[in-house]
């Protein structure tokens, strides 16, 4: 899962064009949304339409995106195992 979270870390830095930030600088754990990074209601959108491209993944609801894109680690989590976060 390490390889993953550092592919993610470069990906999000890469999309969503965060020029002051090294990948390696994101905490895994850290807020992704609303926290020091700036991302933003926009800024999920990118990584929504990342995650459908490069992993073939939906995120089809408020719900699922709020906890799959709580911190770098959730997102690895979902992309490792989608059925992990889906709403039961």
């Amino acid at each position: 899962m390490d390889k993953l979270i550092s592919e993610l870390r470069e990906k999000i830095v890469d999309a969503l064009n965060l020029q002051d930030v090294a990948p390696q600088s994101i905490d895994p754990d850290e807020q992704l949304v609303g926290g020091r990074l700036g991302i933003d209601s926009i800024d999920v959108l990118e990584m929504v339409m990342l995650v459908e491209k490069d992993y073939g993944l939906a995120i089809d609801n408020r719900e699922l995106g709020a906890r799959v894109f709580a911190s770098v680690r959730s997102l690895a989590g979902f992309i490792n195992d989608p059925s992990s976060t889906t709403m039961g």
